[in-house]
Order: structure tokens, then C-alpha cells, then sequence
């Protein structure tokens, strides 16, 4: 697997949380200029609407830089509008208005060659029992997305799952509801964004999360970052789930994914550039180890060992 580093220009951005805040406000060019100067990084995920008050200025920023635009991520969750759900919310012009943004997203997704739209749905679902009505949220869900989908077959629209946070519970909370999600909508051009630390707090193995997505047809982009299983933490890859993400890019690269690796990964200490530059050094290192550790080697330790004998194979790999 050839590795496509992208960097999510978000990140380089604001970051806070309700206690303090760690990253100050940075203009779009100057996370544009960040992004391009982290050794190995060659394409940006952009985020509408926040990165295009104008959209011609935007692509000559990131052209300018030499960069590769990866996908649009629609944000539907931080205005006002949409603290009661977006493609679920009860105002169906609310939620027409998140169909709107989502066909926008895609136009400019397809305007600067990128043809994908990632969205997470941070806003849609519940926080109590009794607080919505699930058969009218889901329907709400499927219509929403079928009809954007429709608006143009050449831009694919990858839903990022989440278990919690912004909302306790999730329309769509892990991999077998987003997969059933692409069923139920039933287009081609709906599928799945595979974010590793959101596998990790939904309880998945993210190796298995992205098997399935792709034996669906449906794997279309992922991020990686890492977390201790509790909370979404965005941490540098393989800072707590070393061998998961080793068994996550030994299957990318078995079931031969060409597409971006995105990078979900916010820093409280320090330049987030810097941070980004670490991520790739790490996941340059992760894949190193997954040579050091032979993906035939590896396959046979799947078929014939038992998992006392590959695990201490494995460990012995590592210090030999």
C-alpha cells in the first residue's frame, strides 16, 4: 500500500474544550501553509462551510501551496441551527437546509477534483429516553441522504460514524449501522468513512470494521488516530492500540486500499503542524513494522498459530 497523507487543515485550527483552550484561531492560509510545509503530507481535508467563505479563493490557496484536495467535511453540527439534528431534525426545513449544504459540499468537492464528501453526524440523536422518536429520526436519516445523493452520481457522500459525543447516543454509531445506513439509502455513491479512534470507542477492531466496509463496497475513506477506548481523544497513532493499528494496515494493505489516510489527530502540547508531522512519522514507522513483521508471516499466524504462540512471535519480531 502506497501511503497518502492528509492533513485535516480543521485541526490546525481553534481546538478547545469546555474547560480551556489549547490552539488559537489561525487564518485558512496560514493552515494551508502549515499543512504544507509537514514532511509527507500531500493532500487537505477541507471543511465546509468553514473554509469557504469563498470558494475561489480557497482552491487557489491550497493549489498555490501544492496541495491535493482529499474530500469536503461537511460540518453540520456547530451552528446554532443545528443543536436539535440536522438530516433528523424534527423542522423538516432544517433538515432540507442540511440537504442543501450537502449537495453545496458536493458541488465544491467536485470543483476541486476531489469527488468526496465526508460527513459525521455529530448532532443526530438522543440524549434521554423518550427524548425522539427513532422511527421517525431513521426514516428522516434515509430520505435526507438518498435525496442529496441524488443530486449528483459523480460525488460520493462517506458517512463517518460516531457512538457519542456531540449527542449521548448516535443515529449512527458504528460500522454495522452506517453499513445497513448505505443499504437503506441504496445508491452507490453513499458509503462509509472509516475513522479508526470511532471503531475503537464503538468496542470494534478497526482491521475487521474496515474488512467489512470494503467487502460491502462501501469503504470510502478513512482516518487514523488513537484513543484509550473511553473517549475520542485523537491521539498519534499507536500511542495506546499498537498492534491494532499494525493489523489495521496490514488489512488496508491486504484488501489493497488506494485511497487517502486522513489524520484526526488534535494536539494540547505544542505547534499542531508539529503534531501532524509526528503522526506521519509514526504511521511510516507502523507500516516499516508491518514489513519487519511479513505479511505472509502474518497471514500464516492468522491460519495455523494459536494467539499465545502468534502473540509471542510477534513480540519476539519486534525486539530481534
Amino acid at each position: 500500500m502506497k501511503m497518502q497523507h492528509c492533513i485535516q487543515v480543521g485541526i490546525l485550527n481553534r481546538y478547545a474544550d469546555r474547560f480551556t483552550e489549547y490552539q488559537p484561531t489561525r487564518l485558512l492560509a496560514d493552515r494551508i501553509a502549515a499543512a504544507a510545509s509537514i514532511p509527507g503530507a500531500t493532500g487537505v481535508e477541507l471543511v465546509y462551510p468553514v473554509d469557504f467563505e469563498d470558494a475561489a479563493t480557497t482552491k487557489r490557496i491550497v493549489e498555490e501551496a501544492g496541495l491535493v484536495v482529499a474530500a469536503v467535511n461537511l460540518n453540520v453540527k456547530s451552528e446554532e441551527v443545528w443543536h436539535y439534528g440536522s438530516f433528523t431534525n424534527p423542522d423538516a426545513a432544517i433538515r432540507a437546509q442540511a440537504v442543501e449544504w450537502l449537495k453545496t459540499a458536493m458541488d465544491l468537492a467536485s470543483e476541486l477534483g476531489a469527488n468526496l464528501v465526508t460527513v459525521c453526524p455529530l448532532m443526530d440523536g438522543w440524549d434521554y429516553s423518550f427524548q425522539v422518536d427513532y422511527e421517525k429520526q431513521w426514516a428522516w436519516l434515509v430520505e435526507s441522504l438518498r435525496t442529496a445523493a441524488e443530486h449528483r452520481a459523480d460525488v460520493r457522500i462517506s458517512i463517518e460514524y460516531k457512538a457519542f459525543e456531540s449527542r449521548a447516543s448516535i443515529t449512527v454509531p458504528n460500522v454495522g449501522t452506517a453499513l445497513h445506513l448505505c443499504d437503506r439509502v441504496g445508491l452507490p455513491n453513499v458509503g462509509v468513512t472509516m475513522d479508526v479512534g470511532h471503531a475503537l470507542i464503538a468496542g470494534e477492531t478497526p482491521a475487521m470494521s474496515a474488512a467489512m466496509a470494503h467487502a460491502a463496497g462501501r469503504l470510502f475513506y478513512v482516518h487514523f488516530n488513537d484513543n484509550n477506548r473511553h473517549w475520542d481523544w485523537d491521539m498519534v497513532p499507536g500511542a495506546v492500540n499498537l498492534w491494532e493499528m499494525i493489523e489495521t494496515l496490514y488489512y488496508l494493505d491486504r484488501i489493497g486500499w488506494e485511497g487517502w489516510l486522513s489524520y484526526d489527530v488534535f494536539t494540547k502540547h505544542g505547534d499542531p503542524a508539529e503534531a501532524f508531522s509526528s503522526t506521519i512519522r509514526a504511521m511510516e514507522s507502523l507500516e516499516k513494522l508491518v514489513d519487519k513483521l511479513g505479511r505472509d508471516r502474518l497471514q500464516d499466524l492468522i491460519d495455523n498459530s494459536t494467539p499465545a504462540e502468534a502473540t509471542a512471535s510477534l513480540l519476539s519480531t519486534l525486539v530481534d
